[in-house]
């Protein structure tokens, strides 16, 4: 009787990991700054300064965008963050005037 060789690594699944792990962390870290934009976007209308809203708005809605176009994130949701942030930007400028 021949003795039992090793049992052989699956390559694929391997590389598939690794990918899967990479994919990962790069969601975790667009999750993350879409999170922070959209909280400095928040904090901002707050605030009264039309430029500094304007901007931070801005930045947010492009995060949130590049997420969705990337798949990071589902369009629908993507749709539903913006115009969130859009409506309470729209009643900020309009108590601002």
């Amino acid at each position: 009787m021949a003795a039992k060789s090793a049992p052989k690594k699956n390559l694929s699944a391997i590389k598939k990991a690794r990918q899967d792990e990479k994919r990962r962390m790069r969601g975790q870290s667009v999750r993350a700054s879409i999170k922070t934009q959209t909280k400095k976007a928040e904090s901002a209308l707050s605030g009264h300064n039309k430029e500094g809203i304007e901007k931070t708005l801005k930045e947010a809605l492009s995060t949130i965008n590049t997420a969705a176009s990337k798949g990071i994130i589902h369009k629908n949701t993507a749709s539903r963050k913006i115009s969130k942030l859009a409506k309470k930007a729209n009643a900020a400028q309009k108590n601002a005037s």
